[in-house]
């Protein structure tokens, strides 16, 4: 490795451990938000739909549109759309915080879909059995329910994660920040090679970690 680059390397540092902030500020919003209202979602489309506990065809249909509508979106497209949005809830419509609405947004789309498929590998059986020991809804979906598809949505949050990655590095398109807008901007923009080659490394190692660490819990609370 030549002095030059391990010069620009070492210059690089102090913008890349920044962008290594944003890019864990985009991921701890979006991904909290996704958890939270994605898994209330997809759990109510799940006791919405034809035989569910609480079936609803019009806010199955409603709400799953609205779902499908959502993830149709391109997500540069989504960031631009929804950019009146973010200057009222960030109060900018650039940095780590202003792209993290558009891609809450869209991980809360995402995981509700990927909730609702979880929750219907859990058989049948089960949920009657507890239906017919008097448990209420509530009691059936976080005793029964989340308990019995725990695997399935470990494995679906870490693939939430690992896409998750990939649209943050789209946000530096949009001044959101974060790994990927420093490569873009060093990497790309100044023909700085080694900096792409760095980022890139970095993301690849980040997703590798991400799935192995989703497969071994998944595994662990694996009681099949």
């Amino acid at each position: 490795m030549s002095s030059a680059l391990i010069e620009n390397l070492l210059n690089i540092l102090p913008d890349f451990i920044q962008a290594s902030k944003e890019t864990g500020i985009m991921l701890l919003v979006g991904l909290s938000s996704a958890a939270i209202f994605g898994g209330a979602l997809g759990t109510f489309l799940y006791l919405w739909r034809e035989g569910g506990l609480l079936q609803n065809r019009v806010l199955y249909f409603l709400v799953g549109g609205l779902v499908n509508v959502t993830r149709s979106f391109p997500f540069v497209i989504l960031m631009i759309t929804v950019i009146p949005l973010t200057k009222k809830l960030a109060g900018t419509s650039i940095g780590p915080l202003a792209a993290a609405v558009p891609l809450s947004i869209a991980a809360i789309a995402y995981f509700a879909r990927l909730v609702e498929l979880a929750l219907n590998e859990i058989p049948r059986g089960v949920i009657e059995a507890a239906e017919s020991m008097g448990a209420s809804v509530p009691k059936i979906v976080f005793s029964v329910l989340y308990v019995e598809a725990r695997s399935p949505l470990i494995l679906a949050l870490t693939s939430l994660t690992v896409s998750f990655l990939s649209y943050t590095a789209a946000a530096g398109i949009v001044g959101g920040g974060g790994i990927g807008d420093l490569a873009i901007r060093f990497g790309y923009y100044r023909f700085q090679t080694e900096i792409m080659v760095v980022t890139t490394l970095t993301l690849i190692v980040l997703v590798q970690l991400i799935q192995v660490s989703g497969n071994i819990l998944a595994k662990q609370f694996n009681h099949k």
